[in-house]
């Protein structure tokens, strides 16, 4: 039997990543009805596996794809400014190789780059002297001279969650783990047939029905309208691995290869080095995409290539794999496809639109909402205003003071607490992390632990206000703390979800 209870929404999406969340946030805030589904967790594909930086694309330029360029490094300020505990300024190191280009020519190119960042507040690019220094300590000795530029790393997982919450607090219904498995058109709106994990079907009709569904997009249309539409998909996978930290300093390195492409070694949570990513064609999207061999072993050989000490596939503590829906504009290799995005309406006169999300990039998805929503101006008039890019993320209003002001006003409100707990939590959450600590003031008062720096208090809030409901969920997408938990901590969580799974 399926039911419905629900009202008229302006927009349906089917898609809960970066994109969906981001526009789903961006019309709510405007107004609208807003409905967002996903047939998974809220980011929990191609949104939590990505290399985890806002960046302008330092190689675009290498394609003229100076506009791209511009507009991301113009979404990088942006997004410093709305969620500045989700973002941190990381400096990068290009070890020069003779089999690059001159280094006159990269000099000219990262002024360029700091160039189309008109107003930046981050550090411009310099060359360097490498032998001697702790940028070339860990490089092998034959490189001796680099370059050092700045982009921002991110959380992109609590990127997407954050959005979807603040879509929520405007007033979206915000669904995950429910599927759309049918829609059709019928006076004038969509109604559409949705099934949640349970298996109950329920229908919701909307005027407006959006496709963010990333890799599946258009499999998904197809399923709508009968047709994958007129752009078409590059699939690409990207690999990565996560080892014990490779070597001490906060610099990252961008390691060029021979066949042209780039994989980054970046400082991760801590006591960890993130390395990739790997660009691996695909002909269909995979539910479960995971690292194979050959391409841990091309990580390994990379930076090896250039770091002192050797890498080998089983330091690896964790590894994932995410699925890029690429714009293909044609080019042969997937470093050159454009990261830009299309968007493209289907729809007669009396008919309910299907916008479709085609391509695209975490850095540009604030943007990318607001060129959704102007496309749909002509089926909504009186849209309010562009908003988002002014008011900040659940979480990130820091004021002057910034997060080292909210550590010194968490370490006065709970002082027993340890200072590296208080600064985790301050960089997932913000000054949510007041809510995720409430009145305690000893960490038993957090509840049972599990270890890693993770307390049963912070499980039931993701679990009450960001749509958790496994153990995944939590340990690699809304937390990284499955990279210090262990099994007896992990079956205790998934047996502490359970309970409370049954008692809701």
């Amino acid at each position: 039997m399926i039911s419905s209870t629900d009202p008229v929404f302006d927009l349906l999406i089917v898609g809960a990543g970066i994109h969906g969340a981001g526009l789903a946030r961006d019309a709510a805030g405007r107004g609208l009805k807003v409905l967002i589904v996903d047939q998974g967790d809220i980011g929990g594909a191609t949104s939590s596996a990505s290399t985890k930086l806002i960046h302008g694309g330092l190689r675009y330029l290498e394609h003229y794809a100076f506009g791209l360029v511009r507009e991301s490094l113009a979404e990088r300020e942006t997004l410093l400014a709305i969620a500045p505990h989700l973002m941190r300024e990381q400096r990068f190191v290009i070890p020069h190789t003779p089999a690059q280009r001159p280094r006159w020519m990269i000099r000219l190119g990262l002024a360029l780059y700091d160039g189309l960042a008109r107003g930046s507040s981050l550090k411009r690019a310099e060359a360097l002297a490498l032998r001697g220094t702790p940028y070339g300590a860990p490089l092998r000795t034959e490189f001796t001279h680099g370059f050092a530029y700045s982009d921002l790393a991110t959380d992109d997982a609590r990127l997407t969650l954050l959005n979807a919450v603040s879509a929520a607090q405007l007033g979206a219904k915000v669904m995950a783990r429910t599927k759309l498995v049918g829609a059709r058109r019928a006076g004038g709106e969509w109604r559409a047939v949705l099934q949640t994990a349970d298996g109950a079907q329920r229908q919701s009709a909307a005027r407006i029905l959006v496709n963010a569904a990333g890799p599946w997009i258009a499999e998904l249309r197809k399923a709508i309208v009968g047709d994958a539409g007129p752009e078409s998909l590059r699939l690409v996978k990207g690999s990565h691995l996560v080892v014990p930290r490779l070597y001490a300093g906060e610099q990252a390195y961008l390691l060029q290869n021979d066949d042209g492409r780039i994989a980054f070694v970046i400082p991760f949570e801590g006591a960890f080095s993130l390395v990739g990513t790997t660009e691996v064609p695909l002909d269909a999207a995979e539910a479960a995409p995971q690292i194979d061999a050959a391409e841990a072993a091309y990580l390994c050989a990379l930076v090896g290539r250039f770091f002192q000490a050797p890498l080998d596939p089983a330091q690896a503590v964790w590894s994932y794999a995410g699925i890029r829906a690429l714009y293909d504009d044609g080019r042969g290799s997937a470093s050159a496809v454009s990261r830009e995005y299309r968007l493209t309406v289907d729809g007669g006169a009396g008919e309910a639109p299907l916008l479709s999300i085609f391509g695209g990039k975490l850095t540009t998805y604030r943007h990318l909402a607001e060129r959704v929503l102007d496309r749909l101006k002509p089926w909504l008039p009186g849209l309010r205003p562009a908003w988002s890019a002014g008011v900040p993320l659940p979480g990130g209003e820091l004021g002057r003071s910034g997060l080292p002001g909210l550590l010194l006003e968490l370490a006065r409100r709970h002082p027993k607490l340890s200072p590296d707990l208080l600064h985790a939590l301050a960089r997932r959450h913000g000054t949510l992390a007041a809510r995720v600590l409430g009145q305690a003031q000893t960490e038993a008062e957090l509840g049972e632990y599990f270890g890693g720096g993770l307390h049963a208090a912070e499980v039931d809030y993701l679990v009450a206000r960001e749509w958790a409901r496994e153990a995944d969920d939590i340990l690699w997408r809304r937390t990284k703390c499955g990279l210090r938990i262990d099994a007896d901590g992990r079956a205790r969580l998934a047996y502490h979800l359970a309970v409370k799974g049954t008692a809701t």
